[in-house]
């Protein structure tokens, strides 16, 4: 079960700032399971101090099918979120479009034969299914349909990129969603299929619970090395953000208050910061992987971090941070454009 508290998020209330700067969102999730739910008015909620535009959602094993053969079930989450993205583009909840791109997920490791469940995919969202999500999480403790249990060195695995090279041929991204430990993984990977797109989610999956100061600065080094592995394949963009969840041991959810965006910002600056300077604006984009992240702060103040941040770039790059890498990896409209 997932929840958040609202009493606790409103004592760092705060005004968006610069809210006539374009936002497209890359990195949310939707669903509606016992206990917790996250649909198109929450969301909406969420966004809307910011001039957030687009979305995209990305899988999170929400409304897969009861029934069938296990590589399929997980069709039943993109059906499911492209009626929720017909809501939003009906125009009678506002002017946001939420997933306006959608992200699912396959199991990759049936080689060539996930080629049915890509074809399945895109038929049950022709106009918007963008890419697809394989976790790489190692360990993983939970076991979903469509997916197996993660091993070790999944990205490296034969039956694993035998599927992977199907992506290419439908015209689909990869989102790479693993843990620091296996960046060299990608790494790899990206060399080896140099004209897929792959996006890096939550700026490779820093785990720093129970490290104190010398041995998180240690691991900072170690990160820094790795992130610039993955940064010399230009076919690979990195979603920064994604750092606020529980594993990643900052411990915001611990305190009798939630961080203001400044407080944010001291932390994250240098995991930010380094990512931007080695992938470049224009194969970076902030992302919320809200609601995941809603339980060490609101989405007002994520934002308002990402554009304290953003204020020391120029115009074009805060624009391509902020929504035009997005749009141009996912295949949306441009800010202009909108």
């Amino acid at each position: 079960m997932f929840t958040t508290d609202s009493d606790w998020l409103a004592q760092a209330g705060e005004d968006a700032i610069d809210p006539h700067l374009p936002v497209l969102d890359p990195h949310h999730h939707l669903w509606d399971r016992e206990g917790s739910r996250y649909l198109l008015p929450d969301v909406l909620t969420d966004v809307a101090d910011h001039q957030v535009r687009q979305t995209v959602f990305i899988e999170c094993n929400a409304m897969y099918r009861a029934a069938g053969p296990d590589e399929f079930k997980p069709i039943g989450e993109t059906e499911f979120v492209d009626g929720i993205a017909a809501q939003s583009a009906s125009g009678g909840f506002g002017d946001t479009r939420i997933a306006a791109g959608i992200v699912g997920t396959a199991d990759l490791s049936l080689g060539d034969g996930v080629a049915a469940v890509l074809e399945a995919q895109i038929a049950a969202s022709p106009v918007r299914f963008r890419g697809i999500r394989h976790r790489a999480s190692w360990p993983e403790p939970r076991r979903v349909p469509g997916q197996p249990a993660t091993t070790e060195h999944l990205l490296l695995e034969e039956g694993f990129r035998a599927g992977f090279s199907r992506l290419r041929l439908y015209g689909l991204s990869f989102e790479a969603w693993l843990l620091h430990t296996h960046l060299r993984d990608l790494a790899d990977l990206a060399r080896a299929f140099p004209d897929t797109t792959i996006i890096l989610n939550h700026m490779g999956g820093p785990i720093l619970a129970d490290l104190d100061q010398a041995q998180r600065e240690e691991f900072f080094a170690r990160w820094r090395e790795d992130i610039a592995a993955v940064a010399a394949s230009p076919n690979v963009v990195l979603k920064v953000g994604g750092i606020q969840m529980t594993i990643n041991g900052f411990g915001w959810e611990k305190r009798d208050r939630p961080p203001t965006s400044d407080e944010l910002l001291e932390i994250n600056r240098p995991w930010y910061e380094y990512g931007i300077e080695q992938f470049g604006p224009s194969r970076c984009m902030f992302e919320s992987n809200f609601p995941v992240d809603k339980v060490s702060c609101s989405y007002t103040v994520l934002w308002n971090q990402f554009k304290k941040l953003a204020r020391q770039y120029s115009d074009d790059e805060q624009l391509a941070m902020l929504h035009d890498t997005a749009a141009r990896v996912y295949r949306l409209p441009l800010a202009s454009e909108l």
